[in-house]
């Protein structure tokens, strides 16, 4: 029915917002969690891997509950366990303390939350017949800029971050279980739950992983070399080389609130292919580039090309088989999400053998490969789509998606 499924839909906003609010709280708390564990920016960089692990494994582990369980118990679950989880590092006294917060809160959020609300978000767009996935992956940057906005506030009235995070887990968890009835009831499984967890993964799907890595890898370089790409190439003011992130982060969220309509009218293959392309001739511009306004744009046309593709890579994911759509979502974002880690620790090997702006080839390779490989989008004659068709039924009217 229509209503449960715009039901459904409202609520894989609010996870989606929610994951990024959560993640966001910690990023902004950092440098004071930083100095009241006494540790340095090398170790900090260390214990970063820790949370890249936990969500990496909690990925691996949450993908078949999904399958089994359906997302409408999973999500909930997770979204209240990441709103607790926050806590612990505001809560951290030393290295130990934080490095086993930083692991539970990967775990949580990154496997526990992530896995599953992007595999409800492939039930809702199963549903409604029609691209919706870069509009909730919106949702998760606009979380994290809401996460920055209080993050703000909290930290200028001098609100220690351990209150800040009490409270934050809090309203997490009230939010967690009111959004929870409105999630879709599962899809009848066409495959028993021992024939589904006994599945080899197919080949498409670590294609479609792989891709997802060498995106997501050009992402974290974003994240984490744009601005000093600004401050030590350009020589720009501190304030100036922070709007080179600004510029990304900007054009990401715009472009994935427009990409569902250009995939719908185009096709995922399209906007994987030239939004990478795009995504390369920004990059090399910035990186190529003497003058800041130059430089600035480019981050920002690199933004504005990377937007719609990870979100199509796991709605392929998803859509390749119903009965293991949380494994393949859970293959495609770990596996991603180790490229995000290991983008900017390769962009910091290479500057020891090279200057900074043309390390920044890396990325743009990447993106040139991953146009080039945009076809594993398209499934093969006879297999499963990315995103069906809507159905039509007698009299031509749009059929009602299956949601409960």
């Amino acid at each position: 029915m229509e209503r449960t499924l715009r039901a459904g839909r409202m609520a894989t906003f609010v996870y989606f917002g929610l994951s990024g609010f959560i993640l966001g709280m910690w990023v902004v708390h950092i440098p004071s969690i930083e100095h009241r564990t006494g540790i340095d920016h090398a170790e900090l960089g260390r214990l970063l891997l820790l949370l890249g692990a936990g969500s990496f494994a909690g990925m691996q582990a949450i993908g078949p509950l999904t399958d089994r369980f359906g997302a409408r118990r999973v999500v909930p679950i997770g979204a209240a366990l990441s709103g607790v989880a926050v806590v612990g590092p505001g809560l951290a006294t030393n290295a130990w303390t934080l490095g086993a917060a930083l692991a539970v809160l990967g775990a949580c959020n990154g496997g526990g939350l992530n896995v599953g609300m992007n595999a409800h978000a492939v039930q809702v767009e199963r549903g409604y017949g029609r691209p919706v996935m870069s509009a909730f992956h919106a949702t998760y940057s606009i979380g994290g800029v809401l996460a920055s906005l209080v993050g703000a506030a909290t930290l200028g009235a001098g609100v220690r971050p351990a209150v800040t995070l009490t409270a934050v887990a809090v309203v997490c968890v009230a939010v967690a279980v009111a959004a929870a009835p409105a999630l879709l009831r599962p899809e009848p499984a066409r495959a028993t739950a021992g024939a589904a967890a006994r599945r080899r993964t197919p080949w498409r799907i670590w294609a479609l992983a792989a891709l997802a890595l060498v995106i997501m890898l050009c992402e974290g370089v974003a994240n984490d070399w744009s601005a000093l790409h600004l401050r030590r190439v350009l020589d720009a003011p501190a304030a100036t080389a922070a709007l080179a992130y600004g510029a990304f982060a900007t054009t990401m969220t715009i472009g994935r609130l427009l990409a569902d309509r250009a995939a719908a009218r185009l096709g995922a293959v399209a906007v994987l292919r030239y939004g990478a392309s795009a995504a390369a001739l920004g990059m090399a511009a910035a990186a190529l580039s003497p003058w800041i306004p130059l430089a600035l744009a480019g981050w920002a046309v690199f933004g504005a090309g990377l937007s719609g593709c990870v979100p199509q890579l796991f709605s392929a994911a998803g859509h390749a088989d119903r009965d293991a759509a949380g494994v393949n979502v859970s293959r495609v974002a770990g596996i991603g999400y180790l490229g995000m880690l290991a983008g900017p620790a390769a962009i910091g090997a290479l500057t020891g053998v090279m200057p900074l702006n043309l390390t920044f080839f890396l990325p743009v390779a990447c993106c040139v490969a991953a146009a080039a490989a945009a076809g594993v989008l398209r499934p093969r004659a006879g297999t499963a789509g990315s995103v069906p068709e809507p159905a039509v039924d007698a009299a031509g009217g749009r059929a009602e998606g299956r949601c409960g």
